[in-house]
């Protein structure tokens, strides 16, 4: 019995995260925050989106909740004068 709980609780833990929040690295501000009205909507990781919902389907509402779904800001090439 307890080598079951043990197993069990184990596929648990790596399962219940989503693939962005295991594989997608520290969550920025960026991706935390939601843009305000007339700000550009924050992209989504389309790989870890797919990889999720195949997988194991809550796994994306946890990549939502702690926004690792999204891209992280990618620098501006551009500089201001």
């Amino acid at each position: 019995m307890r080598r079951f709980f043990i197993s069990t609780l184990f596929v648990l833990v790596l399962l219940l995260p989503g693939c962005a929040t295991i594989l997608g690295g520290p969550v920025t501000e960026h991706q935390r925050t939601k843009p305000i009205p007339g700000e550009p909507q924050r992209e989504v990781r389309v790989g870890a989106l797919i990889a999720d919902i195949i997988l194991f389907w809550p796994g994306t509402i946890v990549d939502f909740a702690t926004g690792a779904i999204y891209k992280p800001e990618q620098p501006s090439t551009v500089k201001d004068k």
